[in-house]
Formats: C-alpha cells, sequence, structure tokens
C-alpha cells in the first residue's frame, strides 16, 4: 500500500497527529496522546481495514520503548554492519523475553541472540548468512507478537520519535 495514503489516512483520524512513514515497509511514527500501545494498535488495525481492506497483526511500539531498545542494545551491537546483519525483534508488551528467544533457532558459529527488555536482538554473519535459521521465527506463534527491523531502520525511528521531544509511537508489521 502506498505510504503516502496511509499517512493521509491516520493524519485524518481524530486525535492523531504528527505521522510520518519511513520506507515502503510499514513503519510510521505518529502522536496519539490520550492512546496506549493497544489503542494505538486497534486504531491502526481499523484504518487499514476500512480505508485498504488490509486485515493485519500491527505491533505499536512507544517511543520510550523504541529509544531504550536502541539506548540499551548489547556493547558493540550494530558497529560491523560489514561482517554482520543486525536486527530487532520488538515484543508487544505481553510476550516474555524467553519466551520469544526460545521461539528463534540458532546455528552456532553464524547466529547470536540477546535478550533486552521489551526486544530480541540479533545478528547473523554476512558471510554465511544463508546458513542462518534465524528466519524459523516467521513460522512460530510468537512471531505475529513481534516486528522485526533492522538496525538501521530501528536506529532511524528512534530519531524520528526522539526528534518529536514527546512520547510519539513507532507502529509497524
Amino acid at each position: 500500500m502506498p505510504m503516502a495514503g496511509l499517512r493521509a489516512s491516520l493524519d485524518a483520524v481524530a486525535g492523531v497527529s504528527e505521522v510520518q512513514t519511513y520506507i515502503q515497509s510499514g513503519n510510521v511514527v505518529l502522536f496519539a496522546p490520550g492512546l496506549d500501545e493497544a489503542g494505538v494498535v486497534s486504531l491502526v488495525e481499523r484504518v487499514l481495514l476500512d480505508e485498504f481492506g488490509v486485515e493485519t497483526v500491527v505491533v505499536a511500539i512507544s517511543a520510550a520503548t523504541m529509544r531504550a531498545a536502541v539506548d540499551d542494545a548489547p556493547a558493540g551491537f550494530g558497529t560491523e554492519p560489514d561482517e554482520y546483519h543486525y536486527d530487532v525483534a520488538f515484543l508487544r508488551p505481553h510476550v516474555r523475553e524467553t519466551d520469544a528467544a526460545a521461539a528463534f533457532a540458532l546455528r552456532e558459529g553464524v547466529d547470536t541472540l540477546w535478550e533486552g527488555s521489551g526486544a530480541i536482538y540479533f545478528c547473523r554473519l554476512s558471510a554465511q548468512r544463508t546458513k542462518s535459521r534465524m528466519n524459523r521465527v516467521m513460522s512460530t506463534p510468537f512471531y505475529k507478537d513481534m516486528t522485526i527491523r533492522n538496525w538501521r531502520t530501528a536506529t532511524t525511528l528512534a530519531e524520528m520519535v526522539g526528534a518529536r521531544g514527546h512520547a510519539g509511537t513507532a507502529v509497524s508489521r
């Protein structure tokens, strides 16, 4: 779906403002005072269905959670992009990190995983990324309760919500 159309549809909702999108993969940053993450999820799912006929799972991440995920990343995470592919799985609030981490299949020597607060960090050795088993998480029940973004997208979204100076929400799927 065109991000400009999604932006316009969300911006037209009463109580929603400062809607921005980032790349063509469902990343939306918005300001919706008075709504918690569950309220934002309901609102965005309703707009997607009513305006675009799209029924999908939406994961909303508060600005504080997004910024904390970037600030609290494991030491050195994201610092060797030529050698590793770095990703973050943002979890819905009711999902325990330990349970979600168990859904990732790791291949020794290729994959590394760390649990964070509301997030799972993982990297794959770039030279052997085709041997990684990380994508097997998509076939687990936990996948509907997370959204996975590469490190560059995660840091960009954190910058977008941080630049606003208030508690915005990043929405992804």
